[in-house]
């Protein structure tokens, strides 16, 4: 079916409110309206019209929104926003004109959305567990550095002491005047530190019992159960890249490129995909980097490239090396074979020649 055979619809999905702009077969707008965000309200609008083409951006409520369509007949499009450049940048925004602009940009051409598809609910629950961890670690980090810096104040340190450790068993190391203070602050990491623990053990076992591909990913050194399990749940498929190097750009570790004549501008990385996984390989390229890394192809380069000097080149060199971590991770996946970390009698040159057995 056609752009002049169905019906288009745009929804600028609100918390509350989803704000609806009907386009009718000519492409003529045909209604304007609102229906609640709710299963329902969704549904009972939705359930009386005919087969038609759905528009949305992608958010917080898009997924469950986009199978409650889908169940219903209906061809739904999630919108990439970082490619929606008409709404984000429209001097005139409102909920009508980012409704109007998604359904006229689907009538003509639904490629233009640069769709994304949802991840499946085995994949999106792996997921919700490593974020669930990831908000108790930035928790617990910032009642940490909150206890040392009151510390601090009062003239003394806590040396020695890393986050697991936290406690009410510190107090006799914090000076009496600030004890009553942060007593309940460490109570609390002890609290924290106990989830944290859990949240472990749990997202080994479900790596073990429903992942188990993330052994495989677990042979280099420097990438663990986390890193592993949040790689396979993100990507899901490793077949839905034609060429391994393209996970890098999937995942925001691809430079931005601006050539225009003689010019060409270095610039930082995209950022686009998940932000947890592109840390976490960052992550795990620092530990490869680090005083405990093991000898590697992927070491040598990465270290090459520090060494080159400038400014920032060590950083540049932990991006670079956690890029091709990512296209390495993605074709020892998709070959299920053993890792050689040391293939080359020569630092690295590309990805090409980081193969496996």
């Amino acid at each position: 079916m056609t752009e002049t055979t169905m019906t288009t619809v745009g929804v600028d999905i609100g918390d509350r409110f989803c704000q609806l702009c009907v386009l009718d077969e000519t492409g003529e707008l045909s209604e304007e309206t609102r229906v609640a965000t709710t299963r329902p309200g969704l549904r009972r609008y939705f359930e009386r019209m005919p087969r038609a083409r759905i528009a949305l951006e992608v958010g917080t409520h898009s997924r469950w929104i986009s199978q409650v369509l889908v169940d219903l007949g209906h061809d739904v499009y999630v919108a990439n926003p970082r490619k929606l450049r008409g709404i984000y940048e429209n001097d005139k925004k409102t909920d009508r004109t980012d409704a109007q602009w998604l359904a006229e940009v689907a009538r003509f051409n639904p490629k233009l959305l640069s769709p994304i598809q949802h991840r499946s609910e085995r994949a999106q629950g792996a997921l919700e567990r490593v974020l669930a961890r990831d908000v108790l670690v930035r928790a617990r980090t910032q009642l940490v550095n909150h206890v040392r810096s009151r510390v601090k104040c009062a003239g003394a340190r806590l040396k020695g002491h890393a986050p697991e450790t936290f406690s009410p068993g510190l107090l006799d190391e914090i000076p009496e005047e600030r004890r009553a203070a942060l007593r309940p602050v460490l109570e609390t990491l002890e609290g924290l530190n106990q989830s944290i623990k859990r949240c472990d053990r749990d997202i080994v076992q479900v790596s073990e019992q429903e992942f188990p591909e993330t052994k495989v990913l677990r042979q280099v050194k420097g990438v663990g159960v986390l890193t592993a399990l949040t790689f396979v749940a993100t990507i899901e498929d490793p077949s839905r890249f034609a060429s391994s190097r393209r996970v890098a750009s999937y995942l925001g570790l691809r430079p931005r490129l601006d050539q225009s004549g003689q010019q060409d501008k270095q610039l930082g990385i995209s950022k686009s995909g998940n932000p947890l996984l592109r840390r976490l390989l960052v992550i795990s390229s620092q530990w490869i980097l680090g005083p405990f890394g093991v000898d590697s192809d992927l070491r040598d380069w990465g270290l090459g490239l520090a060494a080159r000097g400038g400014k920032g080149a060590k950083k540049r060199a932990v991006v670079a090396v956690a890029r091709k971590l990512s296209v390495l991770l993605l074709a020892l996946w998709r070959s299920g074979g053993a890792y050689e970390p040391r293939r080359q009698k020569s630092p690295v040159s590309d990805e090409s020649s980081l193969k496996v057995a």
